[in-house]
């Protein structure tokens, strides 16, 4: 590595929206670095993270649970090589724990609750296997601690996004169709297609992916897989499935309740993949019965 080069395994300075719960806050504090809330009011932060979408696209939930979690701040992650976040060619779990775990730091958080779907959630039960100690509970969407090699469509997807092509000077409407007829023979469901088109974005004139897809293709095996951990998190933990997906299987259960002795596994009738998109009253409820008393 050149003087001067920055280090990939260092953290990275992830980009953040805090949701504010104040009654008189009308809409989120898009405030990037978010250094008010948890310091403050000395309540836990709620933190989510996600995967292949960026934070504005989970505006919506945690404004209405601020809204019944009083006086609790809450910040949507963007993860290194997603969203607004820095582009990175390392991407593994424990880098992207560490990520969250150096933003914690900087906002003064020195504990919160743990909220993450998907390559998300494996970032968040790494975060609270490593560092028990800033994790108050923690909540896994649709994931479970195991590979999901077997039975996930996520290289598919990856080179059928970057097989895309988008003329350039479309409408921004008219390139998301394209792309969404260019990824419906393998992406099939619309909600999914959807969901991954949140990426696209227009730069000089020119459409591209949002996300680092050269990064992720070559950390896949990462991140189909799992870090080993020996000591569990002592935490309450919910993992949350959708019924329709088969992401968190029963023969995963072993492995949750050795590494997550306090977890609950609950599934939301008639979700998919993703149960925040599929099935959002039921995930905001279930999520809610979960959360200690702020």
């Amino acid at each position: 590595m050149r003087e001067g080069d920055r280090d990939p395994a260092a953290p990275e300075p992830l980009r953040t929206l805090c949701h504010c719960s104040s009654p008189a806050a009308s809409a989120p504090c898009r405030c990037p670095t978010a250094r008010s809330g948890a310091a403050r009011t000395g309540r836990p932060s709620c933190c989510s993270t996600g995967s292949s979408a960026a934070a504005p696209t989970c505006t919506r939930w945690p404004r209405r649970w601020c809204a019944a979690a009083a006086a609790r701040q809450v910040l949507t992650l963007d993860a290194r090589n997603h969203g607004s976040s820095p582009h990175s060619p390392l991407m593994t779990y424990e880098v992207m724990s560490l990520d969250v775990q150096h933003l914690l730091t900087r906002l003064g958080i020195t504990k919160c609750i743990l909220l993450g779907h998907s390559m998300g959630g494996k970032t968040a039960m790494t975060l609270a296997l490593q560092r028990p100690d800033l994790v108050e509970c923690l909540i896994s969407v649709d994931i479970g601690p195991t590979s999901t090699a077997p039975i996930s469509e996520f290289s598919a997807y990856i080179s059928a996004m970057k097989s895309v092509k988008i003329p350039d000077g479309l409408p921004r409407s008219a390139a998301r169709q394209l792309a969404d007829h260019q990824l419906c023979s393998v992406v099939q469901h619309p909600q999914l297609r959807q969901f991954l088109l949140t990426n696209l974005v227009e730069v000089e004139g020119h459409y591209v992916w949002r996300v680092n897809l050269d990064a992720i293709s070559q950390h896949l095996v990462d991140i189909m897989n799992f870090p080993v951990f020996h000591k569990p998190y002592p935490g309450p933990a919910l993992f949350l499935g959708g019924s329709d997906s088969p992401y968190i299987r029963s023969q995963d259960y072993p492995e949750i309740q050795r590494l997550f002795p306090k977890a609950d596994v609950q599934y939301i009738a008639g979700a998919g993949h993703i149960v925040h998109q599929d099935k959002f009253g039921e995930f905001i409820t279930a999520v809610l019965n979960f959360l200690p008393p702020p």
